[in-house]
């Protein structure tokens, strides 16, 4: 009888456990993530780049779609991303002044877009957190094929279905909170300033009709 009841003790403690792992964790199937960005070099003089310090970069997500927009200074350039059945969508609208463009993608070229993160590892380091918006962030090394690393803090609280918002993390198990890429030699740093469940429109996903000029990927390369 003893071990009976011991045996229902510790299922009891097991059952817990994986309650509150699991209460903890909030799922981002739709809702909103925005980003503050600024940039840091080590160069004396001030370089194009540093017209991006103080730009924002936020995120829509709905299941099946994304929309991740840009904007700064120099104008807004926006990335929607559509799953429709098998198939993927991908967008870029580049809006600077009256210059407005429309580039469509295959998740071929989107991997292109992205190739340099494409083996990307990650070193984890459990003692070290720190809170933001909130949530407690754990740190980890983004180890690059190239060589180079960059520090990235993300929560595991917070679980994203769709994670072709943000190609660089998509391996990390939790939603990254404050991230570093590079822009030649300029160190670019993203923080999230607010992260929201709330629904979305389902308009931000919709594609203009007009007043953009469509080019294929490899147009907006320079390609023929």
């Amino acid at each position: 009888m003893k071990r009976i009841f011991r045996y229902s003790i510790g299922l009891m403690i097991i059952s817990v456990f994986f309650s509150a792992s699991a209460w903890a964790q909030k799922k981002l199937t739709e809702g909103s993530i925005f980003y503050d960005i600024t940039i840091s070099t080590s160069a004396e003089k001030p370089q194009n780049g540093e017209f991006l310090n103080g730009a924002t970069n936020a995120v829509y997500l709905k299941p099946g779609k994304s929309r991740t927009e840009m904007v700064s200074s120099l104008g807004t350039q926006s990335t929607i991303i559509n799953q429709v059945g098998d198939k993927k969508e991908i967008t870029i609208l580049k809006e600077y002044g009256e210059q407005k463009y429309m580039i469509s993608l295959t998740p071929a070229n989107w991997a292109d877009v992205n190739k340099k993160y494409e083996n990307v590892s990650f070193t984890f380091d459990p003692s070290a957190t720190k809170t933001i918006q909130g949530f407690v962030a754990k740190k980890a090394i983004g180890n690059l094929a190239d060589g180079t690393t960059f520090t990235v803090w993300y929560t595991p609280d917070i679980v994203v279905d769709n994670k072709d918002f943000q190609y660089v993390n998509r391996n990390l198990p939790g939603l990254a909170l404050e991230y570093e890429t590079t822009l030649g030699n300029l160190k670019v740093t993203y923080t999230a300033s607010k992260v929201s469940f709330a629904p979305v429109p389902a308009s931000k996903f919709e594609l203009p009709k007009s007043g953009y000029r469509v080019m294929t990927y490899q147009e907006s390369k320079g390609g023929k």
